[in-house]
């Protein structure tokens, strides 16, 4: 095809669409075979012969019909599957460092919890026992104030006291603890 590569180059080169359209099925089937085997994707070695031939259009003018056309379409095929190859080991790379992130901040955060958890268990215990009953009572069974008034026979006033100051000490322990 070297003489009539060189024809239907001047043609390309000149902005002619079908010498273009035959330049393209001449090439498709081995130029695929090629990335094929470098990449062992078919779909994006596909990709890839689309877009070196879009770039071959829009640089037609540059075109050396004189030259190799085969050695200057398969020499870029080759550098581009090169570059996608390139581009999909860092690609996993940061993948991998993502996940070791996440893995990292997952296990952070629960040893945060795990912390914040015992920070809270202790403040519990430092509570009077009454107190450490209402707030059982509410938060554990989710009785009502008025449920937990007539168990205790106490006001409802005073279950609400209470709950309001358990709180209020515990969220003032946990936080000072996590300073």
């Amino acid at each position: 095809m070297d003489c009539l590569n060189e024809r239907i180059l001047r043609r390309v080169i000149q902005g002619d669409q079908a010498a273009f359209a035959e330049l393209y099925k001449y090439y498709r089937t081995p130029a695929l075979k090629f990335c094929i085997t470098l990449l062992k994707d078919e779909e994006e070695a596909e990709n890839m012969i689309h877009e070196v031939f879009i770039k071959i259009w829009d640089r037609r003018s540059q075109i050396n019909p004189t030259l190799n056309f085969t050695s200057y379409l398969f020499t870029c095929l080759r550098n581009m599957a090169f570059d996608h190859l390139k581009k999909m080991e860092k690609n996993n790379q940061l993948k991998q460092q993502y996940m070791e992130k996440m893995t990292a901040a997952r296990d952070e955060e629960l040893e945060d919890k795990e912390m914040k958890f015992q920070l809270l268990y202790t403040a519990v215990n430092l509570l009077s026992e009454k107190r450490k009953q209402i707030l059982f009572l509410n938060i554990e069974e989710g009785k009502s104030y008025q449920e937990i008034a007539e168990m205790l026979m106490i006001s409802k006033n005073t279950v609400k006291n209470q709950l309001v100051k358990a709180k209020q000490f515990l969220r003032e322990k946990v936080d000072m603890a996590a300073l």
